[in-house]
């Protein structure tokens, strides 16, 4: 038997050199995407998380007595869209949107070129007019110069009763066509101020003191207070909102309607800052129905305003039963709440819950009692005091100790 060619076995050093080559860089790569994998995980642990906090509650605060709920919007008593009085082409505008104006501030001015001209020509008619009055009165002067001759030479029976007569109506004409006179004064006159209106008439101004919302003209554009159509012609200059006026416009079913009240007390929550309650009233029940709807309109005045509020936001709220908060509260042995708090801060873990307490920019994890569900909202018998800071919202994996920073 032939002896076996061990040699065949043999790694040649060439090859032996190209593996551990590849290895290395392998490795090399491989070292390089871990330490910058490190280097973005300590980054981040070094950041803090951004966090949506809310205020714990009293829990004698009005939301545990709510007796009924609706939502509307907000809506201003006083809206105008401020229109010209008579059709023109525009010149000049002063205002934009988000400006507040003063009563009678000028907001446009229209072409009154036209106007003008009218004016101009009733002042003339007016000068004529008053300039023959003293003519007519000269020749009145005369007149009754002519009737006091013709009486004595009447008295003397020098001259006959026809020539006192003649000079008697003389007179009564001339006290005629001057009185006429006057009142052809007085009428151009009044036209006068009539064309006086119609140059006014191209300055438009503020009605009342408000913000402006909307800009519906500019230069050059032709306005009118109708349509005419084509929507080459606008229609209004301006819309004008006192935002001192606004409220909340609610309907509310006409089978729960005997549980509002005019004056009765409401809590108003803005679908913008759901964490933001707003102390509110009824102002008024509109004494009709929508029987399309079966609806009541409601309206509601808050207690104070707040340049946060604007119009047409919508906004949900609580009518507060008074009467019944009013009563004693009986002592029935039942855990007393500490705080009423969103349900939205509050997490489970098995069987305990627990909540995220914000306090000096860090997290605090608070295991937490809870009572009787209000709405979106919860009782809290033991863990949480009235004014903690609460985070409602923030990313996942918070724990105890991390750093966080509060949205505003």
């Amino acid at each position: 038997m032939p002896a076996a060619d061990l040699s065949s076995l043999k790694i040649h050093d060439q090859a032996r050199s190209g593996t551990g080559g590849k290895f290395w860089r392998i490795f090399s790569a491989s070292l390089g995407v871990l330490v910058l994998v490190a280097g973005g995980v300590f980054a981040l642990r070094g950041k803090a998380a951004v966090v949506e906090v809310a205020a714990a509650r009293a829990p004698s605060g009005p939301q545990a007595e709510t007796l009924l709920n609706a939502s509307g919007y907000v809506t201003p008593r006083r809206r105008a869209t401020v229109a010209a009085k008579i059709t023109g082409r525009v010149t000049g505008v002063f205002f934009d949107e988000g400006m507040f104006v003063n009563k009678d501030q000028l907001l446009a001015t229209l072409d009154e070129s036209d106007a003008k001209r009218a004016l101009d020509a009733a002042v003339a008619n007016v000068a004529a007019a008053k300039a023959a009055i003293p003519d007519l009165q000269v020749q009145l002067q005369y007149a009754e110069i002519e009737l006091h001759r013709a009486e004595e030479l009447r008295n003397e029976k020098v001259q006959s009763q026809e020539f006192l007569d003649t000079a008697r109506t003389n007179v009564k004409s001339l006290q005629a066509k001057i009185a006429l006179a006057k009142e052809q004064a007085d009428a151009a006159q009044a036209t006068v101020g009539e064309a006086q209106q119609g140059v006014d008439n191209c300055v438009i101004r503020a009605p009342f003191s408000g913000i402006i919302v909307s800009k519906d003209a500019q230069v050059g554009e032709m306005v009118s207070p109708v349509s005419a159509g084509g929507g080459f012609t606008r229609t209004g200059i301006a819309t004008i909102v006192d935002m001192n006026s606004n409220e909340i416009e609610v309907d509310v079913n006409e089978a729960y309607i005997s549980r509002v009240k005019p004056g009765q007390k409401v809590i108003a929550t803005l679908d913008a800052y759901p964490d933001w309650q707003i102390p509110s009233h009824v102002r008024t029940i509109i004494p009709t129905a929508d029987r399309e709807k079966a609806t009541v309109k409601v309206r509601i005045s808050f207690d104070k305003l707040d340049p946060r509020i604007l119009p047409d936001m919508g906004i949900k709220v609580a009518f507060l039963n008074e009467e019944e908060s009013k009563k004693p509260k009986q002592d029935n042995g039942a855990p007393v709440a500490k705080a009423i708090i969103p349900q939205t801060a509050v997490h489970t873990d098995g069987k305990s819950s627990y909540v995220f307490a914000v306090r000096d920019g860090k997290i605090e994890r608070r295991a937490v009692s809870l009572g009787t569900q209000i709405g979106s909202d919860v009782e809290v018998i033991a863990g949480v005091n009235s004014g903690d800071q609460l985070v409602v919202r923030g990313p996942e994996g918070l724990k105890d100790g991390d750093k966080v920073q509060v949205r505003q």
